[in-house]
């Protein structure tokens, strides 16, 4: 019987191939890469993936560096083949993750870091990934955890040593990041090129400096002057993360104190006077504060060190072909 589902499935390989070809063209446009059971992969889901997963189209990518595509596609296909055995064995056992348990995962990690839901988003986005993704991903997770937790008996166990030397190797990651209050006057620059526009911007912005260092209200001035972002608030704009502005601003403000003004920054949309309203410095969070995030970190890495054993053995019993 499993001979026919094979036999059966490499004449539907070779029909999807022969039916691929434009004649005119004479181009493959699609075929199957790899059989998994009584299921195939196409090279379609395989360069859709290899573009989601590298960023880069399959065929840029392999203008770029042919070893580095062969390799990017090695990888990304046997990531699919313990993808689908991993769907299949899901499905067999009837793992379900309830939209609220997708919740409270969310909000577990949110506690964990001491986020708002503002924070969260801005830490999807240094990874690429919107909200909607980042869910797709934790259910999977989830799926995945539950799935090692039927399928290996033996419990998986933390130990207060193992947490606490994790904190000890990874304090950087529990620092909050310094943050600054800035406010600024901002002139508008219409032509980049227009030297004499230029030229008399600056000496604007020094004439501004200038009443700023005499004493004069720096919001007064912004609310006066100012052209850009924040102008009727005094020129106010708002709370940034350090790593969140440019770098030579970043250097500027650190040296800055509290109050202080900068000179006039010139750039290609306009010049600017920045001024530091107030300082935040990071600080490092205490081991009792992030316990309980470490125990998950630690805990997912176990799952993940099971899950590769568990798949390593599940694909043997499996029927898996690569056709390349």
């Amino acid at each position: 019987m499993g001979g026919k589902r094979v036999f059966g499935i490499l004449v539907l390989s070779f029909a999807m191939t022969v039916l691929c070809w434009r004649p005119l063209l004479a181009e493959l446009c699609n075929r199957v890469v790899a059989i998994v059971n009584d299921e195939v992969i196409t090279l379609h889901e395989l360069n859709k993936k290899i573009k989601e997963m590298t960023g880069f189209a399959p065929a840029d990518l392999e203008l770029r560096n042919k070893e580095r595509y062969l390799e990017a596609r090695r990888r990304v296909l046997e990531f699919l083949i313990d993808e689908r055995i991993t769907r299949d064995k899901i499905q067999e056992l009837g793992i379900q993750i309830t939209k609220q348990e997708l919740d409270a995962s969310v909000e577990q990690i949110k506690r964990d870091n001491q986020w708002t839901h503002e924070d969260l988003l801005a830490a999807l986005e240094k990874e690429g990934l919107n909200y909607e993704k980042y869910q797709e991903k934790m259910k999977k997770e989830l799926e995945r955890i539950k799935l090692i937790e039927f399928e290996v008996k033996s419990k998986i166990i933390i130990r207060e040593d193992d947490i606490q030397t994790y904190y000890e190797n990874n304090k950087e990651k529990f620092s909050t990041d310094d943050k600054v209050h800035l406010g600024a006057i901002f002139l508008v620059r219409k032509d980049s090129e227009n030297k004499k526009e230029t030229g008399a911007l600056l000496e604007r912005a020094g004439q501004i400096l200038a009443r700023l260092k005499a004493g004069e209200d720096f919001a007064e001035l912004a609310r006066k002057f100012s052209q850009g972002p924040g102008a009727d608030e005094g020129g106010d704009l708002g709370e940034f993360r350090a790593d969140q502005l440019e770098p030579n601003l970043r250097r500027m403000i650190e040296s800055m104190p509290v109050g202080g003004v900068s000179e006039p920054i010139l750039m290609s949309n306009g010049v600017q006077i920045i001024r530091l309203l107030q300082r935040q410095k990071g600080k490092t969070r205490s081991f009792q504060e992030v316990k309980n995030a470490i125990y998950t970190i630690l805990y997912r890495e176990e799952v993940n060190r099971r899950y590769q054993a568990w798949i390593k053995e599940l694909r043997e019993n499996c029927y898996t072909k690569i056709i390349f």
